[in-house]
């Protein structure tokens, strides 16, 4: 395999950044919008000679193809591609059209606006709720540790009881062996 030249390596570089930029300039279109209140004729090329493929008006939202410098390739949002003159495009939406879009912005916040306050109301119904039941869980809890303590002490006092019944019961048979026992003290003194 041979090794790439400097020459062939400053050639492609040069290449890709001067074609890179242009296909993506060429692929990204501009949006613009009608200016004015105009009706524009859509022709087939760029000037009056050409063919009327259609008219578009303000408001009318488009992408931009191409510039030159009288006339402007766009293309519709019905998807017809074709030139109208030069500077009837802005990069925003006319004032009519932004009233519009903003009404519908408003009737679906207003919307939201409902909904939230709905859900927080909701939420504050479902928050005491759960404090209530919260507050009758803790009391329940504690009346629980307290029966718990008095079980356990209740068992200490069985075990307590059934030691001191053992010792006694063995202090009596002890007794009553000793005396039923035959055998009788010796006077001798065991060393």
């Amino acid at each position: 395999m041979r090794p790439i030249r400097f020459r062939s390596a400053s050639l492609i570089l040069t290449l890709s950044l001067v074609l890179v930029p242009a296909l993506v300039g060429s692929v990204s279109a501009d949006t613009g919008w009608v200016r004015g209140n105009i009706r524009l004729n859509l022709r087939a090329g760029a000037g009056t000679q050409f063919k009327i493929l259609g008219a578009i008006e303000t408001g009318d939202e488009m992408s931009v193809l191409r510039r030159n410098e009288s006339w402007t390739q766009v293309r519709t949002s019905e998807g017809k591609t074709g030139w109208i003159p030069a500077g009837y495009l802005e990069t925003e939406p006319p004032p009519t059209l932004r009233l519009a879009q903003l009404e519908t912005e408003t009737g679906t916040l207003r919307t939201q606006l409902e909904e939230t306050r709905s859900e927080a109301g909701q939420l504050r119904e479902s928050n005491a709720t759960l404090a209530s039941t919260d507050s009758g869980q803790r009391e329940q809890i504690e009346s629980l540790k307290i029966e718990n303590y008095e079980l356990r002490a209740g068992s200490r006092y069985q075990e307590w009881g059934t030691g001191a019944l053992i010792l006694a019961s063995g202090m009596i048979l002890g007794a009553l062996l000793h005396r039923n026992s035959t055998r009788r003290p010796s006077s001798r003194i065991r060393l």
